[in-house]
């Protein structure tokens, strides 16, 4: 139990006291009430006795009295009604509420810290009203009235007379039977005369007079003259006098019936029905108060619940004593007690007390105990004195108390009152009510026996009670204290008589008793015992006072603490005593917070916020329902449905308290500030047929880490170039979309007129779904002048001026349960300055008659858009975003800071250009190298002209828009749709074998030496493109050469013609995914032709082999392919003609066939004299149209997939005419092996779709490098290497030689014998063959080269004499030479045959060095086909 201000040593004696009646005169009443007071009630403050009181006991012995109190009342002829004690006591609990500012008790408990009252004054103050509301009973004592005060005004024309009056008619109360109330001790009731006299108003003298001839009549131990009222009342507010009333009016003594409007009550029942008044709480009692039934389920004064708005929260017991409570505090707030009263009379009082006490009361007490006594030893034959007696009562054998199921139920018997067994009791509560407990307890002991014996168990419950509390208080203790006494006697009292207000007299004061010894288990245990659903005030104090037992105990129970707290709270809500049900709730909500208690919380929290709404305590109730919300919920979809709509109630009752504050702060639905999106610009325009809007960025894209550095780089790349090279530091690369991966560290800019929209990512926390109606965005806008200058009044706007700033509403927005859902909301900025947006506002409620909604057709109102709400609140949540921690400085990295995250602050620019771009008959699937022709349209949707138009990616080789040269026809898509792609022309079918030459420069296709390729100027007509105009542009796109699915850049660039100071250019991306399949496979070797002279009589001249493979596996609906082309792109060769022995001119190539083509070389004519830039395009066809590949688009795609070489510097010849250095010969040297051959193979594929033939067109590129390399149209995929051991060795230093490889060298000299294919020779006549040869030699390089020949045979093997044969070569069988630079010299040669056969006269070995150089080369020519000779005999 909580701690009291009395010790229960204090408190027993306090609430058992003699009581004594108090019976005035009309006149004596008026003079008291002249202090707003009556009689009893003047004399209550002074009632106890400041001294020791001295009496003597039946054995003469002198006893102590300490701290007697009397109680001094009104005589009431009609018992309290139970329901009138109701009221009163919950009148009583609720007026007593823990003080403001009052520090509580903090008990620690394992891991909990609890702020805990210690006391419990509303405990307290029921305990002692409910102890001196005590109806008086026959079974005992202990408040029938010992004496009577009669009182009579010196006023008054016959004092004398109206005490005879007055002293008549308490005697006809007393002794009359039509009156059944008050009991009174004894029939011979001690009556004590009181003389009132008014000082300032009566005649003191007259007085003095009546009060000489009261003492002769009455004598002088029997009456007394009280002064009073020796101020006048006009004089009150001259001196302040204390006011020791107003502490005891305010508890309204339950016998003082006048203070009740009910006014006194008639009872309907007879006389024999007393037993009734027994049972304050009675179940079955069915007297009427005010017309009201009196039974536990409906409280007297209950509310009518119609009028009541929140009944149904409140159950049954609401019950309206804190408002009566408050009116008659009201009433009695400007009332002053004792304003007649001066010190002095006080004084007067308190002495009238103490004389009537010791010259009155004692006395008669002292008599009446003797008299008691002697009765007793009288009508028992026993001896002297009971004192004598006690052993012999109390010794010897004890016969063992029957058990209360034995006893038969015999309540109902009564005593009459002279019987004496009912004189032990009288002459026990007499003893015990001036504190001689001994006496007390002796015969209490014997009356208990007595009454047991005749089994009168009312009676003996009652002397069993009083003897555990008689024994509990015997100074020094001389037993322990009879528990179980008390025990039986509650369960008497409750089971047999069914009375329970003296169970609970019981309980309260056992529970007191155990607690003083700190058997707190034992009290706790009690106290839940008496908990029934008759009495809910008295279960929530009884369980309250349980609580702090289990959090007192010496290791505290704090669980059970809470667990009781909450049944207290239940109980004290059902009895309407919401503030304590309240405070219950909160003092046990400390044990299960935090704890994973979630359902306990959550009901704790639910009750919390009802209890303070009903106390109109609207911001207790708001966060208590918060804290349900946002917790993640265990409850069922119905329970959080019922905590919503609870929620949204009272918040709206909230807001309408003070409608014009600011917007509440929501909880519902979680925000996820983090994942806050911002996007600056238009939403992208969806396709249109054949016409698909650039994807740009959107906020349906996914972030990409890599491909964001992919577009910064590409941005970079061409601000770069803009720049000539140097990037501006103010550079900082565009964000349309800020989220958390951006860089947010500074204010983005947003441009006027263009849609800023903020992605807010919900989520619904519960299993109901949440509708929010008119969702917006709020926001503080600071407006700027043009000059960027604030305005010389700083406005802030918060969503109130939309000609500043625009702001979407979305009037319906729906998150399913637990869904998580994300709201673009859009502001449109029509002026610049400087925008902050703040947060969401919206309506929060839920949807009616739905509690969950699965999937998007559970709600019949889904597709409409129209819900039905059930109720809705107004309110906002904030945007606030923490910004990245800071890592950087040492300072930063031991703290924890973090850095600012601006997304939501953008800086309103002025206008700028917006271009959009559209794409027509863009494909999605192409063929490997094919070409496509699309069109692309640019379209400025801004109110500003753009000029400076690029576009870059990192594959130019995907697409171009045609070269300078390039003939923009036709214009329109549909005109193209079936013509090709190429620029074609028809040809005489008798030319087809030799090339077509024509010539272009890389730089009018935008390739050069210092040009960037992945920068492509587009070209608009003047450069700019004025408002609302658009331009489409031809586009050819080529398939990448590797299969698969390709996604290719564009970012295309553009600037203002106006410079604008915060943005200098904007951007636009796309993303093209192209999927590419399977087409051709090309190699391709080139080497030197044997022959040193050709038709026009120059040597120089190569082979190109070329192998084509169809490796399309017909998945594309591909039927075939045809080589419509094969053309040659370089400065120095072009193709002559197709040495094909085949005659077959119509190259087709089905799935998986391969063709081999063999074409001849030669060196351009224009050699020496072209530009670096200038290329030769030949052109060799194989069918009936040439495709003029030096234009668009083949030229592009060419010169495009060369510009990875052309980026390399070329290296310039030296001036110096004199001799070339070594390093100079080496490099010429290497020349003679390179060849710069580039092969363009153009070719139409026939395709079946939708029973429809297509012809596709393509183009796949070889550059040949190295003469005998072969080379592919894409590069090989790499073999891992094989595993090789490790080897180890110390590298010599020697310098790096500048010296040619092998290969180069011997590539130096290029051979060529010149011979007859076959002789005629008759050996019958001449044994000896002999065949001239011609060796010819011609120095490849521009250096002097020394030669070796050396005609003798190297290869003797068997296997070589087998295969050709063996001849000889006559004459000299050595040459040395020196070539000068391309010089041809040929040697004449002679080769003997001694018989026919076949021969190879390829056995010469040629051995060249530079002139300069020590170390000799063979040349590869030997390796070369073989020169085989046929010498025939005739």
């Amino acid at each position: 139990m909580a701690q009291c201000v009395q010790s229960v040593q204090e408190l027993i004696p306090d609430s058992f006291v003699p009581c004594v009646a108090a019976l005035c005169s009309d006149e004596a009443e008026r003079l008291t009430r002249l202090n707003h007071l009556s009689f009893a009630e003047l004399l209550k403050p002074f009632s106890r006795l400041t001294s020791e009181v001295h009496m003597r006991d039946p054995n003469n012995q002198l006893h102590i009295i300490k701290n007697l109190k009397i109680a001094v009342s009104n005589i009431i002829t009609q018992p309290p009604q139970p329901a009138a004690i109701r009221k009163l006591l919950n009148d009583v609990v609720s007026g007593s509420q823990p003080a403001e500012g009052l520090v509580a008790n903090v008990i620690t408990a394992g891991d909990y810290d609890l702020n805990i009252s210690a006391t419990t004054p509303w405990f307290e103050s029921y305990r002692e009203t409910f102890l001196q509301s005590m109806p008086s009973s026959d079974h005992e004592f202990l408040n029938h009235y010992l004496a009577c005060m009669l009182v009579v005004s010196s006023s008054e024309s016959d004092p004398m007379e109206q005490f005879s009056k007055l002293s008549q008619e308490q005697h006809r109360i007393q002794h009359n039977n039509d009156y059944s109330y008050p009991k009174w001790f004894i029939p011979n009731t001690l009556k004590y005369y009181v003389l009132l006299h008014d000082v300032s108003a009566g005649d003191e003298q007259r007085a003095e007079s009546i009060y000489e001839e009261m003492k002769q009549k009455y004598g002088t131990q029997g009456c007394y003259l009280l002064k009073i009222n020796s101020r006048t009342s006009n004089r009150a507010s001259d001196e302040q006098i204390p006011d020791p009333w107003s502490q005891y009016l305010q508890k309204n003594s339950i016998q003082n019936q006048e203070s009740y409007e009910d006014g006194p009550c008639t009872i309907t029942s007879n006389k024999s029905s007393d037993n009734n008044l027994l049972s304050l709480d009675g179940l079955d009692n069915e007297v009427k108060v005010d017309g009201l039934p009196n039974n536990f389920r409906a409280h007297p004064l209950q509310l009518d619940q119609s009028s009541d708005p929140s009944n149904s929260m409140d159950g049954q017991d609401h019950v309206k004593s804190a408002s009566s409570l408050h009116e008659t505090k009201k009433a009695n707030a400007g009332v002053i007690h004792g304003a007649c009263l001066t010190l002095t009379d006080h004084d007067r009082i308190r002495q009238f007390i103490q004389e009537f006490t010791f010259r009155g009361l004692l006395p008669h007490i002292e008599k009446t105990i003797r008299q008691l006594n002697d009765q007793l030893i009288s009508r028992k034959g026993l001896s002297r004195s009971l004192f004598s007696a006690t052993k012999k009562w109390f010794s010897g054998s004890k016969v063992p108390e029957k058990s209360i199921n034995e006893l038969k139920n015999t309540s109902g018997l009564l005593y009459p009152p002279e019987a004496p067994e009912l004189q032990i009791r009288k002459m026990a509560d007499l003893c015990f009510l001036v504190q001689h407990y001994d006496l007390a307890y002796n015969c209490y002991h014997t009356a208990k026996k007595d009454f047991l014996n005749d089994q009168a168990m009312l009676y003996a419950a009652g002397a069993l009670e009083m003897a555990a509390v008689s024994a509990f208080l015997q100074p020094g203790a001389p037993r322990p204290y009879p528990a179980h006494y008390m025990d039986t006697a509650i369960q008497t009292y409750r089971d047999i008589c069914k009375n329970m207000v003296l169970a609970e007299r019981c309980v309260l004061l056992s529970a007191e008793i155990l607690k003083s010894q700190s058997k707190y288990s034992e009290a706790a245990a009690l106290l839940i015992r008496l908990t029934s659903e008759d009495s809910d005030l008295r279960s929530a104090l009884l369980l309250e006072q349980a609580a702090h037992c289990f959090i007192n105990m010496k290791s505290p129970m704090v669980r059970k603490y809470a667990f009781h707290m909450i049944l207290a709270g239940h109980r004290f809500s059902k009895a309407g005593q919401k503030k304590h049900a309240l405070r219950c709730y909160c003092q046990a909500m400390q044990v299960y917070k935090g704890k994973g208690w979630s359902l306990a919380e959550d009901h704790i929290n639910f009750t919390i916020g009802r209890q303070s709404y009903t106390l109109r305590q609207l911001d207790n109730a708001v966060s208590a329902f918060r804290h349900i919300l946002i917790n993640e919920s265990k409850q069922s979809a119905t329970q959080q449905g019922a905590f919503l709509r609870e929620y949204l109630y009272v918040y709206k009752n909230v807001s309408q308290l003070s409608p014009d504050g600011p917007l509440p702060q929501l909880p519902l639905p979680y925000i996820n500030s983090s994942a806050t999106r911002v996007f600056f610009g238009h939403d992208r325009r969806p396709a249109d047929g054949e016409k698909q809007a650039a994807t740009h960025v959107s906020l349906d894209q996914e972030y990409d880490c890599e491909s964001s550095q992919q577009w910064r780089e590409l941005e970079e790349h061409v601000v770069a170039v803009v720049n000539k090279g140097i990037i501006p530091s103010n550079f900082h690369p565009t964000q349309y979309c800020l989220n958390s991966y951006s860089d947010n560290s500074r204010f983005p800019l947003a441009v006027v007129e263009e849609p800023i929209t903020v992605e807010v990512a919900f989520r619904n926390p519960l299993k109901v779904p949440l509708l929010l109606t008119d969702l917006s965005l709020v926001w503080k806008f600071q407006p700027k002048d043009v000059s960027g200058k604030d305005n010389e009044e700083i406005k802030e706007l918060v969503t109130s001026q939309p000609e500043m700033i625009g702001t979407e509403v979305i009037s319906e927005f729906l998150i399913n349960s637990e869904e998580s859902k994300v709201a673009r909301l859009k502001l449109f900025p029509h002026h610049i300055g400087e925008l902050h947006i703040l947060g969401v506002v919206y309506n929060l409620g839920t949807i009616q008659g739905s509690m969950t909604v699965d999937g998007i057709g559970a709600l019949p109102g889904c597709h409409t858009g129209k819900h039905s709400l059930s109720m809705s609140v107004r309110g906002r949540q904030d945007l606030e975003i923490q910004g990245p921690r800071l890592n950087n400085t040492k300072e930063e990295k031991t703290s924890i800071k973090y850095g600012p995250d601006r997304r939501l602050d953008p800086i309103i620019t002025e206008e700028m250009p917006l271009l959009e771009v559209f794409f027509i008959h863009f494909p999605t699937g192409l063929l490997c190298g094919e070409i496509r022709k699309a069109y692309v349209e640019f379209v400025n949707v801004s109110k500003c002209p753009l000029t400076g138009l690029k576009v870059v990616s990192k594959r130019p080789e995907f697409f171009t828009f045609g070269g300078n040269t390039a003939v923009l026809t036709p214009l329109s898509p549909s005109a193209s749709e079936n013509c090709s792609a190429y620029k074609t022309v028809v040809t005489d079918s008798t030319s087809v074998c030799a090339a077509l030459i024509s010539s272009a420069s890389s730089v009018d296709f935008g390739i050069g030496i210092r040009s960037q390729p992945e920068v492509i100027p587009v070209p608009l007509p003047d450069t700019v493109l004025l408002p609302g105009a658009s331009v489409q542009l031809p586009m050819w796109l080529r398939g990448p050469d590797e299969e698969g699915v390709h996604e290719i850049n564009f970012l295309f660039y553009y600037e203002s013609v106006k410079k604008q100071p915060k943005i200098q250019h904007r951007i636009l991306r796309h993303t093209a995914v192209i999927c590419t399949s399977r087409s051709l496979n090309i190699r391709a070797t080139v080497c030197r032709s044997n022959s040193l002279e050709d038709e026009e009589g120059r040597g120089g001249n190569m082979l190109v082999f070329v192998d084509v493979e169809n490796t399309n596996t017909s998945e594309a609906g591909v039927k075939e392919f045809h080589i419509a082309q094969v053309s040659s792109s370089s400065k120095h060769w072009s193709l002559q003609k197709s040495v094909n022995l085949s005659e077959n001119k119509d190259a087709k190539l089905a799935s998986r066939e391969k063709g081999k083509f063999c074409f001849k070389a030669v060196k351009c004519k224009e050699a020496a004299t072209q530009s670096a830039e200038k290329y030769t395009f030949a052109d060799i066809i194989f069918g009936n149209e040439q495709i003029i590949s030096s234009t668009s688009p083949c030229a592009d795609f060419f010169f495009r997939s060369l510009s990875s070489e052309l980026k390399k510097p070329q290296t310039q010849q030296s001036v110096n005419t004199g001799k070339h250095s070594a390093e100079e010969a080496v490099r010429m040297i290497q020349k003679c092996s390179e060849v710069d051959l580039n092969i363009v193979i153009l070719w139409k594929a026939y395709v079946i779709e939708d029973s429809k033939q297509l012809i596709l067109e393509g183009q796949h590129h070889v550059i040949l490098h190295t003469i005998g390399k072969e080379a592919f149209s894409y590069r090989q995929k790499q073999e891992p290497p094989e595993m090789e051991l490790l080897k180890f060795f110390r590298p010599e230093n020697s310098t790096v030689s500048s010296r040619p490889s092998v290969d180069q060298l011997s590539n130096i000299i290029k051979t060529s014998l010149h011979y007859p294919e076959s002789f005629n020779h008759p050996f019958h006549q001449k044994s000896l063959c002999l065949v001239p040869v011609t060796l010819l030699l011609s120095n490849c390089s521009k250096a002097d080269v020394d030669v070796i020949v050396d005609l003798r045979h190297k290869t003797t093997s068997p296997e070589a004499l087998e295969t050709h044969g063996s001849f000889t070569w006559l004459g000299q069988t050595q040459y040395k030479l020196q070539l000068k630079s391309q010089e041809i010299h040929s040697l004449q040669l002679k080769a003997c045959f001694v018989h026919t056969g076949v021969y190879n006269l390829g056995t010469p070995r040629v051995f060249a060095k530079l002139s300069d150089q020590v170390t000799v080369f063979e040349t590869s020519q030997q390796n070369s086909m073989p020169a085989l000779i046929i010498i025939n005999n005739i």
